[in-house]
C-alpha cells in the first residue's frame, strides 16, 4: 500500500506535494517508547477522571498532564504546521480520544464546526483545522482502531454521498492508516475520514492537536487556564492565543481625525 511518509522536522518540498495531493502525511518515529508510555498513561488518567464510557474524547488534557503538554509544540510537528500557516496560528483544541475494545467503524465525516459548514467558505475548502494525531497504541496492522481516510478528497467538488455516510459503508478508495505507536498523522480538515474497526481487547488511544488561524474559536475550552498560562513556556502561551494582535482594537489603523467622528 502506498503511504505519504514524511520525516520529523522541516516541511520539505516533497511533504508539500504529498499534502496537497493526498491531504495528509504520516510521520513515523516521532515519540520514543518511553514517551508513548507516559502519554498513554496520561490519557488513561484523563478518561478515568472524566468517567468516560465507550467511544469518547476528553479535551485540554495538556493543562494537567505534562507528557501531553510537551506535544503541543513538538519539534517533529510544529515546523510543518508553521510552514502551512505562517507565523500566526493557535492550538484550537486538543482531544484525547478513546476507542473501546472491539469497537466498530465510525461514521464518514470531514472535520469542521457544527455551527458552520466549512464547505460554505469556498472551493477548495480552506485549511481551518490542521490535525496532528499522535498514535499512542499500536496501529501497524488494520482493525486496530486505525484512521481511514480517502486520499485527495479534500479537493473533491462532490461530497461523499449521504447514503454512504449514513450507512457507514466501505469505499473502494479508502486508505487505512497503518503505523506504529509514536507515529503522527497530520491531515487537512476537508479530508473525508472515519475511525476504522478495532478488534483488540484493549482500548485504543490517540492524542489529537488541532491548529487553526488565530481568529478561530477554541472548541475544547471556553477560556485558557490562568495557572497553566503562568507555568508554561512562552511558545505554548502564544499557541493558546495569548499574544498581541497588530489589528486590535479593530479599526486602530484609521486616521486619528476619523476616530472621533
Amino acid at each position: 500500500m502506498m503511504n505519504p511518509i514524511s520525516t520529523p522536522g522541516a516541511f520539505t518540498e516533497l511533504d508539500k506535494f504529498m499534502f496537497e495531493a493526498w491531504g495528509y502525511i504520516i510521520i513515523p518515529n516521532v515519540l520514543t517508547a518511553d514517551e508513548v508510555k507516559d502519554c498513554l498513561e496520561a490519557s488513561v488518567r484523563l478518561h478515568e477522571a472524566a468517567g468516560t464510557r465507550g467511544w469518547a474524547q476528553v479535551g485540554k488534557g495538556f493543562e494537567t498532564e505534562p507528557a501531553l503538554e510537551r506535544l503541543i509544540d513538538h519539534p517533529a510537528v510544529l515546523p510543518k504546521v508553521r510552514a502551512l500557516y505562517g507565523d500566526r496560528f493557535i492550538l484550537q483544541s486538543a482531544w484525547c480520544t478513546k476507542q473501546p475494545a472491539f469497537g466498530g467503524n465510525g461514521s464518514w465525516h470531514q472535520d469542521g464546526s457544527g455551527a458552520y459548514d466549512f464547505s460554505k467558505l469556498g472551493y477548495p475548502i480552506p485549511l481551518i483545522q490542521l490535525r496532528a494525531s499522535f498514535l499512542l497504541t499500536d496501529q501497524s496492522v488494520p482493525r486496530t482502531g486505525n484512521m481511514e481516510l480517502i486520499p485527495g478528497s479534500h479537493r473533491s467538488q462532490a461530497p461523499l454521498p449521504q447514503s454512504v455516510r449514513k450507512s457507514g459503508d466501505d469505499v473502494p478508495i479508502g486508505h487505512v492508516i497503518c503505523a506504529e505507536a509514536g507515529s503522527v498523522l497530520l491531515f487537512h480538515n476537508a479530508v473525508w475520514h472515519r475511525t476504522y474497526a478495532h478488534d483488540g481487547d484493549y482500548d485504543r488511544y490517540t492524542m489529537h492537536y488541532i491548529y487553526s488561524p488565530p481568529w478561530v474559536r477554541c472548541s475544547d475550552r471556553f477560556d485558557n487556564d490562568k495557572a497553566f498560562l503562568e507555568r508554561t513556556t512562552p511558545v505554548r502561551r502564544y499557541l493558546m492565543g495569548q499574544f498581541e494582535r497588530p489589528d486590535a482594537p479593530f479599526g486602530a489603523g484609521y486616521p486619528v481625525e476619523l476616530e472621533s467622528e
